[in-house]
């Protein structure tokens, strides 16, 4: 399935708050990162602590590009929780880490401004 996160394809199709009541987006903290040289893309694989409730979740995510993996470890992260997992490679990806393209289509994380717990879901 190729998504399509292009402003033209995204900017007019509106939906219900309902439906974005559903989407269980969480934040969590970065407790370990490796290298995912089998991806097809530069990728690292994360695991994330949501903290209880959620607990801790794998994600790969393509954001080699302005994150080494020492950056990565203790930074707190937004992810949906509750889409399926999905098959990258070898690798089962449990939560989709969200973030905005940069002018180059490079992924910026997305952070809270302050302190929250992990887990703390997105209103």
């Amino acid at each position: 399935m190729h998504l399509d996160f292009s402003p033209e394809a995204q900017a007019s199709k509106n939906i219900e708050f309902s439906q974005f009541l559903d989407v269980d987006i969480r934040i969590g903290e970065v407790i370990e990162v490796l290298d995912f040289p089998e991806a097809r893309n530069p990728s690292y694989k994360l695991k994330i602590d949501f903290g209880p409730g959620v607990g801790v979740r794998k994600s790969s995510a393509q954001i080699t590009v302005h994150y080494c993996r020492e950056s990565l470890l203790g930074k707190k992260v937004l992810a949906v929780v509750n889409f399926p997992p999905r098959q990258i490679g070898k690798f089962m990806s449990e939560v989709l880490v969200l973030g905005l393209s940069d002018k180059n289509n490079d992924i910026v994380l997305l952070n809270a401004d302050q302190d929250v717990p992990n887990g703390a879901r997105l209103h």
